[in-house]
């Protein structure tokens, strides 16, 4: 029986966990983010975000060594957790990966239009008064197209290309900083929080485990590595990842707004020489390497489900020759597809679900490690992290919270709990 390729080293799982996490999100909504925070607001609520998340990166470390399963979250809560229960929590947190597909499936369209205004015609339809533009569905179906084939290919030729896409993207970042600093003016920052320092900070928590998921992606290809790797590097790779992420949206958010007054930043940047080129180059770099990154994680933990025969076994099947997840990617590419055609009404409700998901991934990742660790200070860490990924996953649900779900992420998250529920009913 074929088994999944065994060739990833701890580069390939740094650029995979800090690719997945940085895509093209803090240009396409980089509005949202200053009109809920504010420049300073923001960015202290993505650095904050990034070192509270610390400790759920050393659990997720610790979990990897102990058992390098491409379920993850299905397969750590099943040590303590009814199966049921095991299968929900992975179900959920394969919707943080795969929700970022079609995402970025329709950014790319949208990045593009900055370029050429002339892919905003031939709309085909509306939804929710956003319309879907033929040859941005085009050009995102091009793209989804371009990754399934790489990843069916073998997981040599997605890492290599993950690694390109990443060091180009923080080249250009480090770049970016260096001319924002020399051309920018600290007047562009005023006013530096939307609203009182606190309520911005929150409002920008709130979408950080959206924008951070990505850290907890190496478990996922865990079964890939190298027979020469050492285990203890997933938890380096964990960290560095989660850290660099954290400072790389804090940093862009400070760049970006001391370049131009923060308030319109889309219209006063694209309209400069400037920066527009290295913002430009720097997104789409990062889309690429956003989108296969969550392309590769979700296609692993459907794979790890068809495995395990909780959902139909066919999903668990590997190619003989290129030793990949085959059935498994394709159809996560399909369902990218499908969410493609939703167009831009996609691009902010699924931050809001993404967000839920995560922090509900990490919460029971946290909460199953803490129950079957016998070590006292592991148990803290563990408890640290419990704290921070619960509060993170009800400021999402609870009204009492500002930007809590509306009804739209309500029924999304639904209809996505029913498909897998309809799944695992027709497992055999």
């Amino acid at each position: 029986m074929p088994t999944l390729a065994r060739q990833l080293r701890i580069t390939d799982y740094f650029t995979l966990a800090f690719g997945t996490m940085v895509g093209v999100g803090w240009l396409v909504l980089m509005d949202d983010w200053l009109g809920r925070g504010g420049p300073l607001g923001a960015a202290l609520g993505f650095a904050l975000g990034g070192l509270l998340l610390l400790p759920v990166g050393y659990v997720y470390g610790q979990w990897v060594q102990r058992l390098p399963d491409a379920a993850s979250e299905a397969a750590y809560t099943a040590q303590v957790f009814p199966p049921i229960v095991s299968f929900f929590t992975g179900w959920i947190m394969l919707l943080a990966y795969f929700i970022v597909c079609p995402w970025e499936a329709v950014a790319i369209g949208k990045v593009a239009a900055y370029i050429f205004p002339s892919l905003n015609s031939f709309a085909l339809y509306n939804i929710a008064g956003q319309p879907v533009f033929l040859p941005r569905l085009l050009l995102g179906i091009a793209m989804t197209a371009f990754l399934t084939i790489l990843n069916y290919r073998g997981i040599r030729l997605s890492a290599t290309f993950q690694n390109w896409t990443a060091s180009t993207v923080i080249l250009v970042f480090l770049l970016l900083l260096a001319i924002s600093a020399w051309r920018g003016s600290p007047a562009n920052f005023q006013p530096l929080f939307r609203a009182s320092p606190l309520i911005s900070v929150v409002l920008t928590l709130q979408i950080v485990p959206y924008f951070l998921t990505g850290f907890e992606s190496a478990p996922k290809c865990a079964e890939e590595a190298n027979p020469e790797f050492e285990r203890t590097g997933y938890m380096r790779a964990i960290a560095l990842a989660l850290l660099v992420g954290a400072g790389f949206y804090a940093l862009t958010i400070i760049a970006v707004s001391y370049s131009a007054p923060w308030q319109g930043l889309l219209e006063h940047a694209l309209g400069a020489r400037w920066p527009v080129s290295l913002i430009l180059v720097m997104a789409f770099f990062g889309l690429f390497q956003c989108f296969n990154g969550n392309f590769v994680a979700s296609s692993r933990l459907l794979f790890a489900y068809g495995r395990r025969q909780t959902i139909p076994g066919v999903f668990g099947r590997v190619h003989e020759k290129f030793q990949t997840p085959s059935v498994a990617i394709f159809g996560i590419a399909i369902a990218t597809v499908i969410g493609l055609l939703l167009g831009d009404a996609l691009l902010v409700p699924v931050t809001e679900v993404g967000s839920m998901a995560s922090a509900f991934g990490w919460t029971a990742a946290c909460l199953s490690f803490w129950i079957v660790e016998p070590n006292l200070r592991m148990r803290l860490i563990a408890g640290l992290g419990i704290l921070v990924s619960f509060f993170l996953f009800v400021m999402k649900l609870f009204p009492i919270f500002p930007g809590h779900f509306s009804m739209a992420e309500w029924i999304a998250l639904g209809i996505w709990l029913l498909l897998g529920l309809i799944l695992h009913s027709v497992k055999r």
